[in-house]
């Protein structure tokens, strides 16, 4: 039986080439010239700590992060803004949590989208990826087309296809 799984997953090596090209077009940019700018990837907990002078050069420095990363190959979903920044001192900080894996809520999400599609496939949650399979590659192809037409708020790839 055709099956493909639905993942979330950020290879890290990409994206902290990303956060290191963005760090060095910042130092070389005019407006941020003697200013304090820190950027620091978290691998462990997946979590990208931002430190900026004001509140202009925070919303300057996440335009050109999320520029950069689209250029490395990265959705710019991979980054969670939700969170507000915040003032500490002189410095503008932001915590910018990386989405790596499908939560629960966004599998349940994907699973529904499906269901409400009425194709011959059955989806499977499992950990965070979600398995579909079914008895046509065309059906397959469908999911496929409705997932990326969702609109589900996370940074989807189609990965395992087997006929």
């Amino acid at each position: 039986m055709p099956s493909f799984d639905i993942a979330s997953k950020v290879d890290l090596q990409t994206l902290d080439n990303a956060i290191n090209v963005t760090a060095k077009e910042v130092t070389n940019r005019f407006d941020f010239k003697g200013s304090h700018v820190v950027l620091d990837l978290n691998k462990k907990d997946h979590v990208l700590n931002i430190e900026v002078d004001s509140d202009m050069k925070l919303k300057q420095l996440i335009d050109v992060l999320i520029s950069r990363s689209m250029k490395q190959g990265l959705d710019p979903q991979v980054y969670d803004f939700s969170k507000e920044p915040f003032q500490s001192g002189k410095v503008y900080k932001q915590t910018v949590p990386i989405r790596n894996g499908l939560a629960m809520e966004d599998a349940k999400k994907i699973v529904k989208l499906i269901k409400d599609k009425g194709l011959k496939v059955q989806a499977a949650i499992m950990d965070d990826i979600v398995r579909v399979t079914g008895k046509k590659i065309d059906d397959l192809q469908d999911v496929i087309a409705a997932a990326k037409a969702g609109n589900l708020g996370v940074p989807l790839q189609f990965i395992n296809m087997k006929s």
